[in-house]
């Protein structure tokens, strides 16, 4: 069944053709509130996979504990406020593995997956305010949870204080934290003025922090890319921190070091940023499996970190399991044997089911999970890559036709003590 959506999108600007790492989804899920404005019908891909009722898609109000208990506005200043942050991020039980916001790929039925294996928060994918105050079927379509998918942060990239303010005010009863997203280095964030590209413009982030501080009942959030000169980091950290940012992520690379396989994330600035400021800090950069979880975590002094472009590839990442690229050929590493991407496939398309979200989201996580199978049978993927509109059945019947047609791709586990010390490998 196809249907029709309003637009109010055009403020944007965005660019159909505009294939950038993670962020091209966001231009394709604004084009497709933008395709109806002549009348048009939307792409099967933008539907979803499920018409389903669902609880997930009905957020229901919860006992609301304000963050800013016994103030004005839930605003606090000085060791008050830091006080409250920390009180905050204790009560959450303090996770360290979390999933990172990821546009069009942290959605809730990838996050509850996630959250299956081993991650104890999550971001949800980055929603562009205006587009979220003004559209009720981009907030219905975009945006889902449900009582299993906390502690939750939801991220919004914004440039005018007033309007981030009105989206937040939408979401702050079912999160955690409400994230101003100040990172997001893409094309596409350039030409709309937000993420990464405010960091032109500190006055404007001061403000986009003190509004949503001083009127939020939930704590607020910054997640933040490095700058070359570490001073000019640190000063960045100390002005978010002052300004009412309750926790910092902070992902160690500037806004021209794109690519995470060329460029390797600054640890070092991130342990810098630890150590002059005063509220809770997360690492975000280069967390490929456990051993970089650790290593991260001791060298940083972080409170935790974010994992996302691995965890799209190897969802049951922050449960010990590793992808070959990370497994073979390592010591102490060994095939697991139980669990696959095919089988993480299979558990996440269950949860589709159960809360449904546009086929173009599980599209894209078929391509990510199966990426090594395709590899070894193309003609499958070409197959898939035909299907203009996805079913369930269909996805089913293609994990099976890989195992029938002899793929098998292992995730990798540490050794136990005792397989260590087995001069075999195996346990005694």
């Amino acid at each position: 069944m196809r249907f029709q959506l309003i637009s109010v999108s055009s403020i944007l600007n965005l660019n159909s053709r505009h294939n950038t790492h993670l962020y091209r989804n966001f231009s394709m899920a604004t084009q497709t509130l933008n395709s109806s404005i002549n009348g048009e019908v939307v792409d099967d891909d933008d539907l979803l996979c499920s018409d389903a009722a669902t609880t997930s898609s009905i957020i229901e109000q919860g006992e609301r504990q304000p963050f800013g208990l016994n103030c004005v506005n839930g605003y606090l200043k000085g060791e008050a406020r830091i006080e409250r942050a920390w009180a905050h991020w204790k009560k959450l039980g303090e996770p360290k593995l979390i999933v990172a916001p990821m546009v069009d790929n942290s959605e809730l039925p990838f996050r509850l997956l996630c959250r299956k294996h081993g991650a104890q928060a999550a971001y949800t994918p980055m929603f562009h305010s205006r587009i979220f105050s003004e559209n009720e079927k981009y907030r219905s379509l975009e945006f889902t949870t449900c009582k299993e998918d906390r502690p939750l942060f939801v991220q919004f990239c914004a440039n005018d204080p007033d309007t981030l303010l009105e989206a937040a005010r939408r979401v702050e009863p079912y999160c955690d934290y409400v994230d101003i997203n100040l990172g997001c280095p893409q094309r596409i964030a350039r030409r709309g003025n937000y993420g990464a590209f405010l960091m032109d413009n500190l006055p404007l982030v001061k403000s986009l922090v003190e509004k949503l501080a001083s009127n939020l009942d939930v704590p607020v959030s910054c997640k933040i890319r490095v700058f070359p000169n570490l001073q000019d980091t640190l000063s960045y950290a100390k002005m978010l921190e002052d300004a009412g940012c309750s926790l910092l992520a902070v992902h160690g690379r500037t806004r021209d070091e794109k690519d995470g396989k060329k460029f390797r994330a600054n640890w070092e600035a991130i342990k810098a940023v630890r150590d002059v400021v005063r509220i809770p800090v997360l690492a975000n950069g280069d967390i490929r499996h456990m051993d970089d979880v650790h290593n991260c975590l001791e060298k940083t002094g972080a409170d935790g970190v974010l994992s996302a472009e691995s965890l799209l590839e190897n969802p049951a990442l922050f449960a010990g399991y590793r992808t070959a690229e990370w497994g073979l050929s390592t010591a102490g590493i060994k095939e697991d044997g139980k669990l696959d991407q095919a089988e993480l496939l299979v558990d996440y398309l269950k949860l589709c089911e159960r809360h449904p979200v546009p086929w173009r989201m599980i599209r894209s996580h078929v391509h990510k999970m199966l990426g090594e199978w395709f590899r070894i049978q193309p003609s499958v993927r070409e197959d898939f890559n035909q299907q203009s509109q996805l079913t369930f059945e269909f996805l089913y019947d293609l994990v099976n036709r890989l195992r029938e047609l002899g793929v098998s791709v292992p995730l990798y586990v540490k050794e136990t003590q005792e397989e260590a010390a087995s001069p075999n490998g195996d346990a005694a």
